[in-house]
């Protein structure tokens, strides 16, 4: 894994998009086409404007999410609108169905959808050491199932890519940023079997952190 500190929040949000876009043009020039999947939460709104911006192929790019919370269309809650930015950029945009009445028939129908492989795939990291919508104990960690649904976690069910689908990416990104996710992050890297997001695979994953996230990480890593 290549663990990335920047000075604060906006710097973190900037070398991840740069990240990301560079991800993509290598996919779109040896593929002609590309995947991505973006996690959901306040974290990741920021460097998702800056993406729209540093990459110009959109129409050349699907882009999926990782998690979302079942709950109206419209409503705070959803993670959804996020994604507007890069489709008015030309993205194709393929949210998660999370407004049908059978939930579990259309978690597999996304399931069917996905690529075989994405080529990155966002993550973020809450205070309890969850990803996706991977809740501490919740039998979504072990899924035999592509798409699943959690069972309610602060206030919400959630539907979510599982594990062997974000492990299947070519590429992982993992932004974290603030001062309330720096213990997460060093039982991460000290691989606390507790923690859902230990569940993410090391190899090809970059970490990009802020000096808040990084307060706490083990001697030698820095």
């Amino acid at each position: 894994m290549e663990i990335r500190i920047t000075a604060d929040a906006a710097t973190a949000a900037a070398e991840a998009a740069d990240w990301v876009a560079k991800q993509l043009r290598s996919a779109v020039l040896r593929r002609g086409s590309a995947t991505l999947a973006i996690s959901g939460g306040t974290t990741p709104a920021q460097m998702i404007g800056m993406i729209a911006g540093l990459f110009t192929g959109w129409s050349h790019v699907t882009v999926w999410q990782v998690d979302e919370r079942v709950a109206p269309d419209g409503s705070a809650e959803r993670n959804s609108a996020l994604l507007d930015v890069l489709r008015s950029e030309g993205a194709q945009i393929r949210a998660m169905p999370v407004t049908e009445p059978d939930l579990e028939a259309a978690a597999t129908r996304y399931a069917d959808q996905l690529p075989p492989r994405f080529d990155v795939a966002h993550l973020g990291l809450g205070d309890d050491g969850h990803t996706a919508s991977w809740p501490p104990g919740d039998p979504v960690l072990d899924s035999p199932l592509s798409v699943a649904l959690s069972g309610v976690y602060r206030g919400t069910r959630r539907m979510t890519l599982t594990p062997q689908v974000i492990n299947r990416a070519r590429h992982r990104l993992v932004l974290v940023t603030g001062t309330p996710k720096a213990a997460a992050v060093r039982g991460w890297l000290l691989h606390n079997p507790a923690l859902p997001i230990e569940r993410v695979h090391r190899r090809a994953t970059v970490l990009v952190l802020d000096l808040a996230a990084a307060a706490h990480l083990p001697v030698g890593v820095r």
